[in-house]
């Protein structure tokens, strides 16, 4: 028996290249039966597979990593590109090692798993920096808050947000919440600082103000009969008598000779006293607010229209109490000049309500009928002096009134507050009906809200 050649490393064994041969000479028999025909030269050359002696057995050789590479892609081994079409894929292309069966990329599902593991790490780490703040300053500028009583972790969250001193009611609440300081939060005036830390920002008003300072809030617009339940009681002698006179303050260097007391400059603010204080050391400092803060209002357009600053005020005082929404002050004072203008009654309720007392119910036709000066109703013109102390935006309204042609303003059907104007009695006649059938509708109730 003949030696056949030397074993390839990781090649088919002799069993399997003797079978692979017997295939070819059966496929290359039945091609002959069926007329296909071989070339003579080629089957004569060829002996049959009887004639051919047998391959004597060879020993198999250790599979190594380069038969572990062929059997991953099915190629025969041999390199002979004989056999059973081993080493392609469906469709007759050879596949490429590692690649599954399926096409997909190696560790696809692995890869989204992490990418999903890393965006919800990513989040989480954001989400505790901005909660917690580790890197944040002492904030900015100083600003005062009044935190009034009765007011919960969310209403002091967005208070506080909407005055600059946290980015973020939500995380305010939510790091209150944590921390167990949402029952501990203490209503009073803070000092506090434009952009802190929640941290910082529930620190301070959690401490509270001082055991020692009574803070007194006055509202913008209200009299002093108004202000004087707010005062009494906690600061020494009676607020009334404390707004008679002040050496801090003439009216009449405002043009206001004529006037009886200090009505219309006790300005409208947030004031902290030492406890034990007088009422009279609180109207010192209102009146020293509303000297700083009068200073820079410009008199120029008033002045030309012959109005003293005493008057301008009286009209401010009148313009705080029928604004309810911020961008109609100018244009209620431009209603106030045109019928001053034209010598019509300004007709404004809140001047009936100053001299009978009657700010909540509604207004009795005796009260209406009142001969007061200050019943705008009767009588034309400003009445004799302001009604009430008005805020800085009212008085710069009253200073410098929109340009409008309008004599009339309603309140608006569920408009929240607003008011429709009109320039014509026919126009305010059609709102006014307007008005009264949506206050029919709700059965005699204000429709200012819907």
């Amino acid at each position: 028996m003949s030696k056949g050649p030397p074993p390839v490393p990781g090649g088919r064994s002799p069993q399997e290249r003797e079978a692979a041969r017997r295939q070819r000479e059966e496929r290359r028999t039945g091609r002959e039966q069926r007329g296909e025909g071989v070339p003579e030269a080629a089957s004569a050359q060829r002996p049959s597979a009887a004639a051919r002696p047998a391959a004597a057995p060879r020993p198999q050789p250790q599979r190594d990593w380069l038969e572990e590479a062929r059997r991953l892609t099915g190629r025969d081994g041999d390199g002979d590109g004989d056999g059973d079409g081993g080493g392609r894929g469906r469709g007759g292309k050879p596949r490429l090692p590692g690649r599954p069966r399926g096409g997909g990329r190696p560790g696809g599902a692995r890869l989204v798993a992490l990418a999903a593991l890393l965006v919800l790490a990513l989040g989480l780490v954001w989400f505790l920096g901005a909660l917690f703040q580790p890197f944040k300053g002492k904030g900015g500028d100083q600003v005062r808050v009044v935190v009034p009583r009765g007011l919960g972790v969310g209403q002091i969250g967005d208070l506080l947000e909407r005055r600059g001193v946290v980015s973020s009611s939500f995380f305010f609440q939510l790091r209150a919440r944590l921390s167990g300081d949402s029952s501990k939060l203490k209503p009073g005036s803070y000092r506090l600082r434009r952009d802190m830390s929640y941290g910082a920002a529930l620190a301070a008003v959690e401490r509270g103000t001082p055991p020692n300072i009574v803070v007194v809030v006055i509202p913008e617009g209200r009299s002093r009969r108004e202000v004087a339940p707010l005062v009494n009681g906690r600061l020494a002698g009676s607020y009334l008598g404390a707004t008679r006179r002040s050496g801090v303050l003439d009216p009449g260097s405002y043009g206001g000779r004529r006037a009886r007391d200090l009505e219309g400059f006790l300005f409208p603010a947030t004031y902290e006293l030492k406890r034990g204080r007088s009422a009279s050391a609180l109207v010192d400092q209102q009146l020293g607010v509303f000297r700083q803060k009068f200073e820079d209002v410009d008199m120029g357009y008033a002045r030309s229209k012959n109005l003293s600053p005493y008057e301008v005020l009286t009209i401010a005082s009148l313009v705080e109490r029928e604004a309810q929404v911020p961008r109609e002050r100018p244009l209620i004072a431009s209603v106030i000049y045109n019928r001053l203008k034209q010598g019509i009654p300004l007709g404004i309720d809140a001047t009936v309500r100053f001299v009978t007392g009657n700010w909540t119910r509604p207004l009795r036709e005796s009260e209406i009928r009142n001969p007061s000066p200050y019943n705008t109703r009767r009588t034309a013109g400003l009445p004799p002096g302001p009604i009430g102390s008005p805020g800085l935006a009212s008085i710069q309204a009253a200073a410098h009134p929109a340009r409008t042609r309008y004599l009339f303003y309603v309140v608006k059907p569920c408009g929240r507050g607003q008011h429709a104007f009109s320039a014509t009695d026919a126009q305010f006649q059609r709102d006014v009906r307007r008005y009264n059938d949506e206050r029919a509708k709700r059965g005699g109730k204000s429709p200012t809200d819907c």
